[in-house]
């Protein structure tokens, strides 16, 4: 899906930039070019890579039960 039409930037765009290391909506800016023409996308962008960032850091609770 497209999250920024004005620099074709899709979700999978931004879950690519949260694996990289992206943590702020500024440095998705910058890698992506999402929000930086009109800034209608940046809620929604903001919102994404907050997912993105959660399912990078969910915690493996069967790793304490390992062993």
């Amino acid at each position: 899906m497209y999250v920024c039409i004005c620099n074709g930037v899709t979700e999978r765009d931004i879950f690519q930039a949260a694996e990289a290391g992206c943590r702020s909506v500024p440095e998705l800016t910058m890698r992506t070019g999402a929000g930086a023409n009109c800034g209608s996308c940046l809620d929604m962008a903001a919102d994404i890579l907050d997912q993105a960032r959660n399912v990078r850091e969910l915690p493996l609770p069967v790793l304490q039960y390992a062993a």
